[in-house]
């Protein structure tokens, strides 16, 4: 044990020792910041020194640090039933998925789990046993996008179409297939952001004919690809891509795992484009990050098709030891109430639109090639000649990165996404940012890009 909270080198030393740290190179030169509290939008490290966390942890902590009731809530269901699985059930799953529903706006049912990567693998289990079931035995492959994020585990890594967090890992689950993203930003010379839109959604369509329809199970994607590099796509696009989805019978699986839960400045990302995904998945802001819990919701009349008596492998065979923990759905529940109470999703909105025009004067920055934004989740895509786009180099990115954590700030990148492509900074800060928490954001921010 440590002799003292304070004492960072004995700290370090131990971590060293013991830890393994995330998608992390080992570096003895750079050790890691050992952070030991957190309030509203602040961290503190144990040399007392305070940040402002211009990611929400890893794009989660939507209600801020510190939230003595989301402690309490879990406190008290710990106190009157910690733990018992989802083989049977419990007032807090039932009452949040209730919730859930309600914040969808549609017909689902839901099934927990912990993470994004296991939402989105229960959602791969359940297409191929829904098209297996209703008699289209063939319907086993998924198409998804290049640059975009689905998880760590085998599957959800097979759906994710970033390569370098495949290398070494490779070979993954067959069955997966991919697109080109809608990054407007690098379209084709001459060819308009619609246009370029439509194409990008057409390519789903050639492929799922390419393949034949009658073997392809669902499209998976972001509202927008957000850890790829903020790639934002237009109305028309998701217009396409869901009525392609339905005049072939593929399912529409949407990821909500970063978008969801008022990042957007919407309830859920697809929410602000109108469409009725089959089958969404969520994590992340679900608690902001207090506790482990995700969920899968699925449209009820896919659900029915898991309820034939006659066949005994016709319910869902999957289970999850830790998946819809008491403690977990009631804190879950007082985040989804303390977002309507404080009007967080409203606030979300106003904070993105104020991020966004403070951002705008960097595109005459020479270091700048794109601005894109989604409520309050912004990025700021580095290139190094404007003309070419090509992109910056990763030693100018952690530069910037460097600079503003000097300054107090943290934000991220795209990292370990696509070779010569992890050059897009990431903003999204806790929607419960006060106005002077993103006056403190933006000076800091342009004050480093003023230095480069």
């Amino acid at each position: 044990m440590l002799k003292s909270a304070t004492d960072n080198e004995a700290a370090l030393q131990k971590d060293r020792q013991y830890l393994w740290h995330n998608i992390t190179p080992y570096s003895e030169a750079a050790p890691p910041m050992i952070v030991e509290s957190g309030q509203g939008a602040w961290i503190t490290d144990m040399n007392g020194k305070r940040y402002m966390d211009g990611m929400s942890g890893l794009w989660c902590v939507n209600v801020g640090y510190g939230r003595k009731e989301l402690a309490e809530a879990a406190y008290e269901q710990m106190m009157k039933l910690p733990y018992f699985p989802l083989t049977q059930s419990h007032l807090p799953a039932i009452q949040l998925a209730e919730k859930l529903n309600t914040w969808l706006g549609d017909d689902y049912v839901i099934f927990f789990s912990n993470s994004g990567s296991e939402a989105n693998e229960a959602a791969f289990k359940m297409v191929r046993q829904y098209h297996q079931q209703t008699g289209q035995h063939y319907r086993h492959k998924f198409i998804s996008r290049y640059r975009g994020y689905h998880g760590s585990s085998l599957g959800a890594l097979s759906a994710t179409g970033q390569a370098q967090r495949k290398y070494k890992y490779e070979p993954l689950t067959g069955g997966f297939l991919h697109v080109a993203p809608p990054d407007s930003y690098r379209r084709p010379a001459g060819q308009s952001v619609e246009e370029f839109n439509v194409q990008c959604a057409q390519a789903i369509e050639d492929t799922i004919i390419w393949e034949g329809a009658e073997t392809v199970g669902a499209v998976i994607m972001e509202p927008v690809i957000t850890g790829g590099g903020i790639i934002v796509p237009e109305q028309i696009y998701l217009d396409r891509v869901q009525e392609i989805c339905k005049r072939h019978g593929v399912l529409l699986i949407i990821d909500e795992v970063i978008c969801g839960f008022g990042r957007s400045g919407q309830k859920f990302g697809h929410h602000n484009f109108g469409i009725q995904p089959d089958i969404v998945t969520m994590a992340k802001g679900l608690t902001s990050g207090y506790l482990p819990l995700s969920a899968t919701a699925v449209r009820k009349d896919i659900y029915e098709a898991f309820k034939d008596p006659e066949d005994e492998y016709a319910h869902f065979r999957h289970v999850n030891t830790f998946g819809g923990n008491p403690s977990a759905c009631a804190l879950a529940l007082r985040n989804l109430q303390i977002m309507e109470d404080e009007q967080l999703i409203d606030r979300a909105r106003v904070l993105g639109q104020r991020l966004r025009d403070a951002l705008q004067p960097l595109a005459e920055h020479p270091l700048v090639g794109d601005i894109r934004s989604f409520g309050l989740l912004a990025g700021v895509e580095l290139v190094a000649d404007k003309t070419t786009r090509q992109p910056a180099s990763l030693d100018i990115v952690k530069s910037i990165i460097a600079g503003c954590k000097q300054h107090g700030l943290i934000i991220g990148k795209n990292g370990d996404t696509v070779a010569g492509f992890n050059n897009v900074l990431t903003f999204a800060p806790p929607l419960v940012c006060t106005d002077e928490d993103m006056e403190f954001l933006i000076a800091t921010f342009l004050r480093v890009m003023e230095e480069h």
